[in-house]
């Protein structure tokens, strides 16, 4: 068995600059609502069959209670932010299994649903689906679960993380901690860069064991003493973005891996699908009704 865990909230956005824009006769944009859903019938077309999508049902999360400057969403279109409830409605009435976030946020989500499935013996792989690299520490030297860019048709596994940052998935956090993530609103330390932070973490995997002497570093990096001197002034502040990088594995996701099998689409899918204009989705699903 192949579980198929969806990051639904990269999927609006994604769909929302790529798609058509449609907006219904009761004038609501839900052109990239619709698309998610074609995309996500196209993976059942595919041979998926056990599926669940993340979605950020509120922008807000714990995070931005650790930092002030941590993304709250006060930044995105409104045209995006109106399909967010929209999208959690016709995907649940299509038929699929949805973690919608409050406290936590859809990263958590697909870690934690990862997790959960990888326990179960019946799961062959966990196939993450979404380019973010936060997820990469997520990845497993067995393969059993990997991450899956669908836009690029890009599998990544655990070699691949290490290749591509040179550092394994474990030390994602502490990269991060270093170099910030600007994407979700935490900068790093000054100076501290994408080719220094992995240098030194392919050395000493983790924040807290670099040492304070740079003369003490078995690695070479240019700048050295400022950065080593940076880190020892802010470790504490390092650490505290590493914090937040770091995927949580406790959100509410699923009891049992059964519940993601995708039986076809709720009662009341047609009555939905139709307010939002969406009849080609109705006649796609009606079609994978008949292969199921």
């Amino acid at each position: 068995m192949k579980v198929h865990l969806v990051d639904g909230t990269y999927e609006l956005f994604r769909h929302y600059f790529g798609a058509p824009s449609h907006i219904t006769s009761e004038g609501y944009e839900v052109g990239a609502t619709r698309a998610v859903l074609a995309s996500m019938f196209s993976l059942l077309e595919q041979g998926a069959t056990h599926v669940g999508i993340a979605t950020d049902h509120v922008i807000p999360s714990f995070r931005n209670e650790l930092y002030d400057g941590y993304k709250d969403g006060s930044d995105i279109d409104p045209e995006i932010q109106s399909q967010f409830h929209i999208l959690e409605d016709l995907l649940e009435a299509a038929g699929f299994v949805i973690f919608p976030m409050i406290e936590y946020e859809a990263d958590d989500a697909l870690a934690s649903a990862a997790k959960r499935a990888n326990m179960d013996q019946r799961v062959d792989q966990v196939v993450i689906c979404t380019p973010d690299k936060d997820l990469g520490q997520c990845l497993t030297p067995d393969h059993k679960i990997v991450q899956y860019d669908r836009r690029k048709k890009l599998l990544m596994n655990y070699e691949f993380i290490i290749e591509k940052f040179g550092i394994p998935p474990e030390s994602i956090p502490d990269y991060l901690g270093l170099m910030g993530d600007t994407a979700d609103g935490f900068p790093g330390l000054q100076g501290w860069g994408a080719k220094s932070s992995s240098s030194v973490l392919a050395v000493y995997s983790h924040i807290e064991s670099i040492p304070d002497d740079p003369e003490k570093w078995e690695v070479s990096v240019r700048g050295a003493n400022k950065l080593a001197t940076t880190l020892k002034e802010n470790r504490n502040l390092a650490l505290l973005f590493r914090d937040i990088a770091t995927l949580r594995y406790e959100a509410p996701t699923f009891g049992s891996i059964d519940e993601l099998h995708w039986e076809g689409t709720g009662s009341d899918f047609f009555q939905i699908a139709e307010k939002l204009e969406a009849t080609r989705l109705i006649e796609r699903a009606e079609q994978l009704a008949k292969t199921r």
